[in-house]
Formats: structure tokens, C-alpha cells, sequence
């Protein structure tokens, strides 16, 4: 978040303000429960040094505020973030992703017209004078699958990945190798194979150990190497096939084998060629390419599912991933009204050809930062929207409906219904818990350390009735209230 008036402002202090302007908070009052998260814990099998966030409780409301949709919007070092509630389906994810653009724009627009300043937001991974921003991915797996076989399947997946998950570039940044165009803003600022920073050293694969779930059972696997798209088949895309392959590795499903001479360097080859042709350098010798490295993973997958049921979703997504990859082989330029960084160099070079600007240019480098602008009116993704320019996945009804209702078949459903029938009796919320305030001595706190329980399936009998708080933790604990709630979850307390 930048002011045009005032460059040099704090941007802690603009980023605060930003989020205390959304109008529809549930719970303003309510705080982030911090109890179980530890982003020290590396999945190698080790904590490392530092301090775990722990903000005394006024500044906690204001760095957290806990969203309708049962999604979290927050202040994280110096910038604004925006997290979707837990989402079963890759359609659900990019809806609950596109309502946190309404979110963050209505708080612009707020923050705008109370001070008469020009703050700008981008959804985007840098801003082009060498800052870059992670785009952050998490996928539910099983504790079983050894870390080390996600890494080593994983690998050429991500750094592959790009051609149709990449949101565009113009330039290069971090000290990377000059580039006119990429594919990719994340390359460049891929700096290692796997490590727990996020901030400097940024790997291909994060490690941190972080499960926001019963730790025994379940790993989130926090993924860092991905761009912020604007378009919805890239986002569905992206996490679709990123779901089938975490899938495959739980189930101990065969995955390609290949393994990259040097990923780091591979990641930025990839971005740097729009002809998605490049050679990318195995460790035996031979050579691949990244379309031939996606297909390995695309024909794995047909073979996974060849003996098993399939989703309607997970169908949908085989059968895009594998027409973008055809396209992609024929000729890319097919795909300007599909991906990002297509789309974007099209109307770039458009721009640009009419001007006689060259892609050195400032004019370059703004019209790339536009079309992240998260203005409706101003930003240049939604004008092809606007003009029907840009294949959509979703409606606009999905969209408006994802900012106020939780998914149905997680978690976040039991979170968000709290937050709508007890607003004022909800202390706090993670995404392992719910914390009530029932003018006892101590605050109440009811587990949700599955994520796949507290749909809306499983808990609509337990809220149905139910007027106050404490009549719902009589529900979970019968004959126990004024004692702090037991180890468990909503769906199984109210079996």
C-alpha cells in the first residue's frame, strides 16, 4: 500500500488504517487467538531462534480483524494481508481469493475518502524497485508422507509451474539476470532449494511446520514460490493440480521421478522464456522442458485416477490443465484471454507499439503495476473484465456471496456462524479455535483441530436453537459449564 501524496508515509501505520475500514466486521472486538502457532518449527525437525508473536490484546484487535466469511484480514510487518477461510475446492478458493479484492478495495476506498489522500494497492509479488511479496498457498496432508518425498516430488512441479500460473513481469529484479518480459514475478526472488525464511533466502519449498491442525495427524504444506494472479483460471489451475499431486503424494501414489540439475537457477530460465520451449538441465545429463515436466505430473495423475471415482471438479481441472498445456505447446499468444501473462504482455505491447514506447519505459513499468491495482475502476485486469476480454471461472454473484458466507464443508463454517449469531460474546478466533466470553472467569475456548470438521452438515443441528453463547457450550459440554471446554471439535462434542 503507497500514497502518491505522501511516498515516504509509514506504511505500519497505512496499512493499520487500511484494515480498520472494512465496514462489515462481525466481531470488531474480537482478537486472534495465537495459541497454537508456531512459525519457528522447521518440518526438518527443528525450531529455530526467534520470537513468537504474541501482541498484548489492543494490539491485537488492531493488527487482526476477523472477517463474515470466516477469513482473517491483517497487518504483517509493513503490509496489509488478506486470508481465505479453509476452502475444500479449488472453484471455493478463488471465490473466497476474489472477495478479499472487494475487501481490500472497499477499505481503500474508505481510507481514501476520510483522508483525501491517493493510497494505491496492488495484487501483486513486487513493485518493481527490488521489494518482493509472497503470495502464500496451503494444502492439507497427511503426517505420514515424509517431508523428503514432498520436496523431491515437488520440485520440478513448482519450478515448472509458471507457464500457466505465472501473473507477468516486466524487468527483473533482486539481482537477477536482465529480463524484458517474464512470465513469473516470483523468480526472481526464489533464492534456495527449501527453507524456513519467508523474507530473505526465499526457497522454492517452505519448511515451516506450522499445521494449524492436530499435529499428529495432519501437515500444512505452506508453499511461497507462486505469483498473486488476477485472472480465475490461473488461481484455479494453480491449486487445482497443486491439490491432485498433495493428493497423489498422501495416497503413496507414483509421481514423476525427475530430478533438476539446479531448481533455483531452472525457476528463472522458465520465467524468462515465453516460448515455454527452454531446455532445463536434469542431474543425469539430459534435458527437459517445462511443458514436458507439467505433462509427467498431467499423465501421473490420469494414471492415479484411472481406478478411482473422480470429483466433478477434479475432472474439470484434468481436462484445463491439459488444453492450456496443448495450447501452451502450440503457441502461447492462444492464451491471451486465459492467463495472466499473456493477457498482460498482449495489452502491454499494445500499449506500447501505439506510444512508440519501448519496454524499457516507465510507461512499461506502470501499465504493469496497474493491472494489479485493486480499484475496480482503475485497475487494468478489470477492464478486460469489464469488456469480456478475460475467460471467467466464476460468476459475479459467487464472488459477492464468498465475502459474507463461510464455505460450508469446512471448518471456517462453525467459526463464521459464531461469529454471526454471538458477536458480541466471541473474544477471539483462530483457525484451531473459537474463544468465548461468557462473563465467567476464564474465556472459553472450543477446538477446531480438524480442518474438514465444523461444516455446515455437522454443526447446523448443534447451532440450531441455540440463542446465547453459553447455551452453545452447554450443547458441547453438558454439565459443564464454567470450566473450559475439552479437547475436540464442535462436530465430534456434538455427536
Amino acid at each position: 500500500m503507497a500514497s502518491r501524496r505522501f511516498p515516504a508515509s509509514d506504511p505500519v501505520e497505512n496499512s493499520l488504517r487500511l484494515i480498520s475500514r472494512y465496514p462489515s466486521l462481525p466481531a470488531p472486538q474480537a482478537l486472534w487467538d495465537y495459541e497454537n502457532e508456531n512459525p519457528l518449527r522447521d518440518a526438518r525437525g527443528f525450531d529455530v531462534e526467534g520470537e513468537r508473536e504474541r501482541p498484548g490484546p489492543d494490539h491485537n484487535r488492531a493488527l487482526n480483524k476477523l472477517l463474515p466469511n470466516a477469513g482473517r484480514l491483517y497487518v504483517d510487518g509493513a503490509h496489509p494481508e488478506y486470508s481465505t477461510p479453509e476452502c475444500a475446492t479449488a472453484r471455493d478458493l478463488v471465490a473466497y481469493e476474489r472477495a478479499g479484492e472487494r475487501i481490500v478495495a472497499q477499505c481503500l476506498e474508505a481510507v481514501n475518502r476520510a483522508s483525501g489522500d491517493g493510497y494505491v494497492l496492488y495484487k501483486n509479488n513486487s513493485d518493481g524497485k527490488g521489494n518482493g511479496y509472497g503470495y502464500h498457498e496451503n494444502y492439507l496432508m497427511s503426517r505420514a508422507v515424509p517431508f523428503h518425498t514432498i520436496i523431491q516430488t515437488l520440485l520440478p512441479f513448482l519450478v515448472s509451474r509458471p507457464v500457466f500460473a505465472g501473473a507477468g513481469k516486466v524487468g527483473s529484479e533482486n539481482g537477477a539476470a536482465p529480463a524484458t518480459y517474464q512470465i513469473a514475478q516470483r523468480a526472481d526472488f526464489v533464492e534456495c532449494l527449501v527453507d524456513l525464511n519467508t523474507m530473505v533466502k526465499r526457497p522454492i519449498i517452505n519448511t515451516r511446520d506450522e499445521p494449524h491442525a492436530d499435529s499428529a495427524r495432519f501437515r500444512r504444506l505452506h508453499v511461497i514460490a507462486g505469483d498473486a494472479n488476477m485472472a480465475e483460471l490461473p488461481t484455479y489451475l494453480k491449486v487445482g493440480t497443486m491439490a491432485i499431486v498433495t493428493h497423489m503424494l498422501d495416497e503413496g501414489a507414483a509421481c514423476p521421478s525427475c530430478v533438476l540439475d539446479n531448481p533455483v537457477e531452472a525457476i528463472k530460465v522458465v520465467s524468462r522464456d515465453l516460448t515455454v520451449r527452454a531446455d532445463l538441465k536434469l542431474a543425469d545429463g539430459r534435458t527437459t522442458n517445462a511443458i514436458a515436466l507439467q505433462r509427467a505430473y498431467l499423465e501421473a495423475a490420469h494414471d492415479f485416477y484411472a481406478c478411482r471415482e473422480l470429483s466433478p471438479e477434479t475432472r474439470d481441472i484434468l481436462v484445463k490443465w491439459e488444453i492450456v498445456l496443448d495450447k501452451l505447446e502450440q503457441d502461447p499468444w492462444q492464451l491471451a484471454r486465459e492467463l495472466d501473462w499473456v493477457a498482460k504482455r498482449h495489452m502491454i505491447e499494445s500499449y506500447l507499439d501505439r506510444k512508440g514506447c519501448g519496454w524499457g519505459s516507465s510507461q512499461a513499468a506502470l501499465l504493469d503495476l496497474q493491472y494489479h491495482d485493486v480499484r475496480p475502476d482503475k485497475g487494468l485486469y478489470y477492464a478486460l473484465e469489464r469488456n469480456r476480454r478475460i475467460e471467467r471461472v466464476l460468476t459475479d454473484e459467487e464472488i459477492a456471496s464468498a465475502e459474507f458466507h463461510a464455505p460450508r464443508d469446512t471448518r471456517a463454517y462453525f467459526r463464521g456462524a459464531c461469529l454471526r449469531k454471538f458477536p458480541r460474546e466471541v473474544y477471539g478466533a483462530s483457525w484451531t479455535s473459537v474463544l468465548f466470553d461468557v462473563g465467567a472467569t476464564s474465556v472459553k475456548r472450543v477446538p477446531l483441530m480438524d480442518p474438514r470438521r465444523g461444516t455446515r452438515d455437522a454443526t447446523d443441528e448443534l447451532l440450531d436453537g441455540v440463542e446465547t453463547a453459553r447455551e452453545l457450550l452447554d450443547r458441547l459440554s453438558p454439565g459443564t459449564t464454567g470450566r473450559r471446554t475439552h479437547d475436540g471439535d464442535p462436530a465430534a462434542m456434538a455427536r
